[in-house]
């Protein structure tokens, strides 16, 4: 009896820590991809597991086998895909302004499969993904996240609770922020092809015998190649702007002071 104590205790202090660092390695930025198997994931997960479980707190005195421990194993697996959700939105507000670029300049007719989501989305879009990825583990964006998730022990110890209310709240509340940052990224493309347009309404009212629609195509195309090009210039500002905010909202959830 008192091995079989032992053995469900080890097993209880590496499963309940295994389900919050799966959470976030299930929907983290490009770790969470679907490009990425689900084997390699799980490897990186138990990697994690077996390095940490040794130095978080004391387990909760609550039986493996439980209703008790089923709770605790949802509450740690929301915690995880939390943190993880919070990276993906950053990405994603790359991939509607490149949505949104590509369909104000004529280019989101060509098309091809998010790996993220399986849907086909303009290549622009895939275009400000890469982008948004590249930036992403180039300022270490993924240690720093396992880092957070390893103070998250400490902040928010494995327990029957969770996240609160309020905390989800804001999670869903933070989600405008996706479409407040596409917007201000792609707000310059709109206007400049806004303006492109409204010239060319002109022109066919000087001159009607024009056929605005042979070359009005190929000129806002190119214009949307010029404006795109243009456009890059502000992406890494974005970036650093939105990636510092989504900090402090990993930082919320997790009940601590960013200082990462």
């Amino acid at each position: 009896m008192l091995y079989e104590n032992v053995i469900m205790e080890a097993l209880a202090s590496h499963i309940w820590p295994f389900c919050r660092i799966s959470g976030m390695f299930m929907v983290m930025a490009g770790v969470g991809s679907r490009n990425l198997s689900v084997k390699i994931r799980l490897f990186y997960a138990l990697t994690v597991t077996v390095v940490v479980a040794p130095v978080i707190g004391p387990m909760p005195d609550v039986e493996l086998f439980s209703v008790a421990s089923y709770i605790i194993i949802i509450q740690q697996t929301l915690i995880g895909v939390a943190i993880g959700f919070i990276s993906i939105l950053v990405l994603q507000s790359f991939v509607v302004a490149g949505q949104v670029i590509g369909m104000q300049t004529s280019l989101g007719f060509a098309s091809m499969i998010d790996p993220g989501s399986g849907q086909t989305v303009p290549v622009v879009g895939q275009f400000f993904l890469l982008l948004a990825t590249l930036m992403f583990f180039a300022i270490d964006g993924h240690l720093i996240m396992i880092k957070m998730l390893v103070v998250s022990f400490e902040t928010l110890p494995i327990s029957v609770d969770g996240l609160t209310k309020l905390t989800l709240s804001n999670i869903a509340n933070w989600g405008g922020w996706m479409f407040t940052s596409s917007l201000a990224m792609s707000i310059a493309a709109m206007v400049a092809l806004l303006v492109i347009n409204f010239s060319f309404g002109i022109l066919t009212r000087a001159a009607p015998q024009l056929n605005i629609f042979s070359i009005g195509f190929p000129v806002t195309m190119l214009a949307g190649l010029l404006v795109l090009w243009l456009t890059l210039d502000t992406v890494m500002s974005h970036f650093d702007s939105l990636w510092a905010r989504s900090v402090e909202m990993m930082c919320t959830i997790i009940n601590t002071k960013c200082e990462f």
